[in-house]
């Protein structure tokens, strides 16, 4: 299998601005409030630990942090209703109000496109992470899927958005920022 992107538009998610022919993501979910929640948000994201606090999602162990150039094969779903997908971290952030990291997916993802995850903190101390892709069908069991993988593309983002709100949460409930 090759590392080559199966897209040409590969950062495009980072600069908020969806390339055409392809369906587009954007879903926002208030987090938590002021620089600890933003902190825990933060280090949740860019651990994979929100994408592994949710039920039916495996980010394979031993998996290096998102940074330009990790490989990850995220898998969703559970025994024979499991579907992976290779992907490479394509960008990454850390700044004091905004972190996140972007993948693009690689021959044999059953989509075709890139996806974000993004913490952001606003100027009144809202921290809201944002979920942002473009993609579009690659094998032929999405294609066939139509237009049940949007809505299912939704929900996942709306479940990142409580599996982060929870471990934010959790971290308050003791007393300090939720670690690795």
């Amino acid at each position: 299998m090759t590392d080559r992107l199966t897209y040409p538009e590969a950062g495009a998610t980072a600069e908020g601005r969806l390339p055409g022919g392809y369906h587009h993501l954007r879903v926002t979910t208030r987090v938590g409030h002021g620089s600890a929640d933003f902190r825990a948000a933060a280090d949740a994201v860019l651990s994979w630990r929100m994408h592994r606090a949710m039920t039916g999602v495996r980010i394979p162990g031993g998996t290096p942090d998102p940074a330009p150039g990790v490989r990850v094969t995220p898998a969703i779903g559970f025994g024979p209703l499991s579907v992976s997908g290779p992907c490479t971290v394509v960008w990454a952030v850390r700044e004091e109000r905004r972190a996140g990291f972007g993948y693009g997916t690689l021959p044999g993802h059953p989509e075709c496109g890139e996806e974000a995850f993004v913490v952001t903190m606003d100027a009144a101390g809202g921290v809201r992470l944002t979920v942002l892709a473009f993609s579009r069908p690659a094998r032929w069991f999405t294609r066939l899927a139509g237009p049940a993988v949007p809505l299912f593309q939704r929900y996942y983002a709306r479940s990142c958005g409580r599996a982060l709100r929870t471990l934010v949460r959790a971290g308050r409930g003791r007393g300090r920022p939720v670690g690795r």
